[in-house]
């Protein structure tokens, strides 16, 4: 079950802000948005916070990328997506590790 709005942003009721208007749209857990819809908004705001991160993206990474469509069932890829926001979010792995 999915937690409220507040739960993952710094969102206060009340507030009047950008938060609060989503929240009001679209519901607390943003049930008023289908999957479909979130995967795009998910897309769209993981774009857009790559770009302003600094770093460049090794080649392996665009090919690991076709091999993860390629080769991971949906449930599993919306499992990395998961554990990929968590880590981004609590800055864990915040520099790539290179193996030899």
């Amino acid at each position: 079950m999915s937690k409220p709005l507040g739960y993952y942003v710094s969102y206060t009721p009340g507030d009047e802000s950008f938060l609060e208007d989503l929240q009001e749209r679209y519901g607390s857990t943003l049930e008023k948005i289908g999957n479909r819809e979130k995967l795009y908004l998910i897309g769209v705001l993981a774009s857009q916070l790559s770009v302003k991160t600094p770093g460049e993206i090794r080649t392996e990474i665009y090919e690991l990328a076709t091999e993860i469509n390629d080769s991971l069932q949906t449930s599993d890829r919306a499992g990395l997506i998961e554990a990929m926001i968590a880590q981004v979010r609590w800055g864990q792995n915040a520099e790539p590790v290179h193996h030899t």
